[in-house]
This record gives structure tokens, sequence and C-alpha cells, in this order.
């Protein structure tokens, strides 16, 4: 039932949105698709994992071996619950901005997030494959239509990119299938097909399925879709495509690779590993050179999701721990970050660097907030984001799985102080210092801003106090997902 109404509401809802032609009954309506959800994902944590309520199953394509079957495991309810907490408060904090015919912008936005609903919840590879691409196609009319001057370049490299992801994915799913003893689609299915694979299938599976992902996330050399299409696009989508969609990426290794080739797995760690630490490093370098926010912050993404995945082949509890919780985190701060580059630019009309300054003295309150938020995307200890790092950073320490993990955490944790670099500087150039005569004019946030920022600095304050409750979401996904794993040691 959960799990139903999780997809059903955003997808009906959406539909629906297509009929409203009034700028404000659209932007009410998403508004409250996106509370009703966000009721049914906080009423889905209440419950027992076994509970009946989490799971729901149905006929779909019998004659393929394909079931709608979802349900809210540990980590369906991490991204479910990011999912169903960033659409509100990106409707809230971009209430002000105006699209034109804004009724097919929020009906796109509503369809997007039943997409996103789906693959975290999917327990079928072709109906992870269905709403895969749910979630992404509503994504492409959106920076199509409502992007910037470039946005049809950065559109097209942006579906080229995801558009060949995609087909490689498939084939893997079409491979693994006609591998499995009954032809399904299953969950459990692909979780014994390896068992009928020898190494050098699972690598070839391997890669099939993980570009895909590593497109998704990104990971270097496959992310340079991403600071385009984040620059490019409308900043509601941006928030989407940076707070919720990069961890479709992350989600599906934990999902689909690990447990389904680990074979595959193991033997390729070293290489992603490297490609992950390289583009933790090139990405920060890059971040610090950037006059642009939106293009700052999308470079800061790319190297907190390189950490992420490098943690993944780790293929160590506590480095898994640290990814379950910092897929929220990292999607509720950089969420915030993103709010405020919407609002910078809403109010002077720019985003580079060089042409603000001094607005701390014109806008306190988004100061605030903003400093609060800047300094939990560093890491800084008492904010959600210093458990999360931490505990990546000692399950690649202290990693079994390969023998280059001291290397790892020290070029790695590079990154961490390069980020402290990039974003002390922003806030020094963009929010201290004098005025000038753009900034002179400036005037603080209104309410609605306000709200949704202080809500995301609760979360932030309240989870790096105590973020138990958050750990224990992801527990049972780390232990079965490890113990699929682990047979190799």
């Amino acid at each position: 039932m959960i799990p139903v109404l999780l997809i059903v509401i955003p997808l009906v809802t959406g539909l629906i949105g297509f009929l409203i032609k009034s700028d404000n009954g659209a932007r009410g309506w998403a508004l409250l698709s996106s509370v009703l959800t966000l009721i049914v994902a906080l009423a889905g944590l209440g419950l027992a994992k076994d509970s009946p309520l989490l799971h729901a199953d149905a006929q779909w394509l019998p004659e393929l071996g394909s079931r709608m079957t979802v349900g809210l495991d540990g980590l369906g309810k991490v991204l479910g619950l990011l999912t169903a907490v960033c659409f509100p408060l990106i409707f809230v904090a971009t209430w002000r901005d105006s699209y034109k015919k804004s009724w097919n912008f929020y009906a796109l936005m509503l369809l997007s997030q039943a997409g996103l609903m789906g693959v975290f919840m999917a327990y079928d590879a072709l109906l992870f494959y269905f709403f895969w691409e749910l979630a992404l196609i509503p994504v492409y009319f959106l920076c199509s239509q409502w992007g910037g001057e470039r946005r049809i370049a950065a559109t097209f490299k942006f579906f080229v990119y995801t558009f060949t992801g995609s087909l490689l994915m498939l084939v893997g799913i079409i491979w693994l299938w006609s591998r499995t003893p009954d032809h399904s689609f299953s969950l459990q299915a692909f979780y014994d097909v390896h068992n009928h694979m020898n190494g050098g299938e699972q690598g070839f599976i391997f890669w099939l399925l993980f570009l895909a992902f590593a497109i998704k996330m990104p990971i270097w050399p496959l992310h340079t879709w991403q600071p385009e299409t984040y620059e490019q696009s409308p900043t509601a989508t941006t928030m989407v495509l940076s707070a919720v969609m990069v961890k479709m990426g992350v989600f599906g290794v934990i999902r689909w690779v690990a447990p389904v080739v680990p074979g595959g797995f193991w033997q390729w760690g070293d290489l992603v590993s490297f490609c992950c630490m390289f583009g933790m490093i090139y990405a920060s370098l890059l971040a610090i050179k950037q006059d642009d926010l939106k293009r700052l912050i999308a470079y800061s993404s790319i190297a907190h999701i390189g950490l992420m995945c490098l943690a993944l082949f780790a293929i160590d509890k506590t480095g898994w721990q640290g990814v379950m919780i910092q897929m929220f985190n990292h999607g509720i701060n950089i969420l915030g970050m993103w709010i405020v580059v919407d609002l910078i630019e809403r109010q002077f009309g720019t985003r580079k660097i060089s042409e603000l300054g001094g607005i701390a003295q014109k806008a306190p309150g988004l100061t605030i907030l903003l400093v609060i938020v800047a300094l939990a995307n560093v890491a800084l200890p008492l904010t959600n984001a210093f458990v999360g790092e931490f505990l990546l950073f000692t399950g690649v320490f202290t990693s079994t799985a390969t023998q280059y993990n001291v290397v790892y955490t020290v070029i790695s944790g590079l990154s961490i102080i390069l980020g402290a670099v990039y974003t002390l500087n922003m806030i020094q150039r963009v929010f201290y210092g004098n005025t000038n005569t753009l900034t002179a004019q400036g005037t603080d946030i209104k309410l609605n801003e306000k709200l949704a920022l202080a809500a995301i600095v609760v979360l932030i304050l309240v989870i790096g106090v105590y973020p138990k409750p958050m750990l224990q979401l992801g527990q049972d996904t780390v232990d079965q997902v490890l113990s699929r794993i682990n047979y190799k040691l």
C-alpha cells in the first residue's frame, strides 16, 4: 500500500497537472501533491520492515516473467524519504519563480518524482528500467524548454550520455534475464544468477550495468555532461538532478550491481576506485577555479558522490553505513546550496562570484542560513555530513578489499581540504566584504524562502547531533548486500 501510494500520488497528480491552466493553481497543486507524498513516506517510516503495508505485488507482464513488485526496505526508505522531503522544499523555495506555461513545468516535475520513487522501490529489473526512464524523460523536457541560452546543446549532451547508459543497462538486464533458470526479472532471481556465470561473464555484465550508473552519479571520466546541464537547467530542475537524481546511480550499484555480479564487483574495484579518487581531486580543483556559482556546486557534487562510490568499493560495513546516511545528507545539503543560488540569481540577476559581494549587509538571514549549510557541506563537526564522511573515510581506510586503502584515504582526503577552500572562498567573496552597485540594493529573503532553508538547517543539526535513526534505516540493506558479496573474503 505505502509503495503504491508513493508512486501513484505524484503520477496521477502530475497527469492532472497538465490540465490546470493557471500559474498559481499549478504551483499550489504541485505543492499539495508533494506534501501528501511526504506524509505517506513519513507514515512508512514507522512500520516494521516485514509489514505487508511496505510491499505490493501484482501481475504486469507475465509472458516476459516480469511482475509489478515494489517494496520499501531500508535503502528504499532512505531514498524515498529524501525524495519526499526534497520536492516540497523545492516548490516552497522556488514559489516566486515564474515559468512559461507553468502547469506543464510542475506536471513534469511531479512525473519525475513518480519515476524516482519507482526506481527506489522496484523489486523487478524490467520495472526498475521502466521507472528509470520515467524519471529521466521529464527532465529532458524541463531542461530543453525552460533552461538557459545554451539549453539545447546541454540537453542534447545529457540525452546522449543517459540514453547510452540506459541502452547498456537494458542489454545487461536482458542478458541476466536470459541466464535465470525461470526467465524472470525478479530481484531474487537476479541475485541468484551469478551462480550460473563465470568471472569473465560477471565482469562483462558489471560494466554494462555500472556504466549506466556511473554516468548518472557521475564518475570521472563520464562526468562532462553534468556541469553544463546543471548550469543550463532551470534551478528547480537542477535541484532535483543534484539532490535526488544522482542517487539513482549510487542506488543502482547497491541494489543491482554489487549483489548481482559480486565477482565483477571485486574484479574491477581498484579501477573504479582510482576513477573515483582522481575525479574527486579533479572536480575539487575545477571548483576552485569557477566564477559561476552553479558550476562550482556542480563540481562540488562530483567530489562528494565520488567519495560515496569509493566507499562502496571498499566493501567495508562502516563505509557502507556511511554511504547510506550520506546519500540523504548530501541531498539535503546540496539542495540548500541550490536554493541559495536561486535566491541570489533571482534578486541580483547574476551567478558570477566576481560580480557579487557584501550580501551579508543586506541579507543577514540568508547569510546565516547559508553559512550553516555551507559548513555542513564541508563536514564540520556537529553537522550531518561530518557523521557520513567520517564513516566513509573510516570504511575506506580499514578496507581489506584492496591493498591501496591508505593511498585512497590520503588522496581522497585532500578533496575535503580543497572543498573547504572553495566553499569558504565562495562565502567570503559573495557574502562578506563591501557591497557594490549591484548588491547595494539587495534585501533579505522572504518567509517562504526562510522556511525552506530553516527546515534544511534543522535536519542538518538534528542528524549531526543524533544520527542513530538514520543509520538504523539502512542497516538491514547493508547487512544483506554485504553478506552476498563478502563470500570472496
